[in-house]
């Protein structure tokens, strides 16, 4: 991802760039399409397990198909974005979340209080994150075909999947309730979802080690 110039730059920083390309159109679309598609799970799932909002809303097995159906589109924008030849910056991301350093290691020992720790692009919350979300996905596609389509699956199967579904879902309702406090709580992270930039000073304070990678080796990386 390249890094943009910007007459937003400070004095000390004559040759650096003011912003830095956190996110390319293909990761921010997906990032939104993502979004839609999981809030939508879980707002008729609600619908769906809350007898107040079932009574209210109604249209019981509308609701349950638009469930089955987002749920089962959840991972198309991930493979095609994967697929794509606008993907590159998506793949590039997705080997970072799966690569963890000793760095990431003493942040989550610390609990995030090291201050000298240089995180790279994404912090080991953020990988957690990625990785949870990636499984979710998997599981609560499997087991929410044996749910609808249950039929062909016998009755242990049915049981043990209703009982994983559920569960699964609980977690992902205070997965995501975290995700977004967190993501409001840091208003430039958020912005780089939004514009796909962030300032160079943030990058620089809170992800040194992206910040050396995209402005070159003799970059320096204040850590505060």
């Amino acid at each position: 991802m390249a890094a943009t110039t910007s007459p937003r730059a400070d004095a000390g920083d004559v040759g650096r760039p003011a912003r830095l390309v956190r996110f390319d159109a293909a990761e921010r679309t997906l990032h939104w399409v993502n979004a839609v598609l999981f809030l939508t799970v879980m707002s008729t799932a609600a619908v769906l397990y809350v007898g107040p909002l079932s009574a209210a809303v109604g249209r019981r097995d509308l609701i349950r198909q638009i469930h089955v159906w987002s749920g089962i589109a959840l991972p198309v924008p991930i493979l095609v974005t994967l697929a794509g030849r606008w993907g590159h910056g998506f793949r590039k991301d997705v080997a970072r979340l799966n690569r963890w350093t000793q760095d990431d290691r003493r942040w989550v020992r610390s609990l995030g209080r090291d201050p000298y720790v240089q995180l790279g692009k994404f912090n080991p919350g953020q990988k957690l994150n990625a990785a949870f979300v990636a499984g979710v996905i998997i599981v609560m596609l499997a087991t929410g075909s044996v749910m609808n389509w249950f039929h062909y699956f016998p009755v242990d199967w049915r049981t043990g999947a209703t009982f994983v579904h559920d569960w699964i879902a609980v977690a992902l309702f205070i997965v995501v309730i975290g995700h977004i406090g967190t993501a409001l709580s840091d208003p430039e992270a958020l912005r780089s979802m939004l514009k796909g930039w962030v300032d160079a000073t943030w990058a620089r304070q809170r992800r040194p080690r992206w910040y050396a990678e995209e402005t070159g080796p003799g970059a320096q990386t204040d850590v505060h």
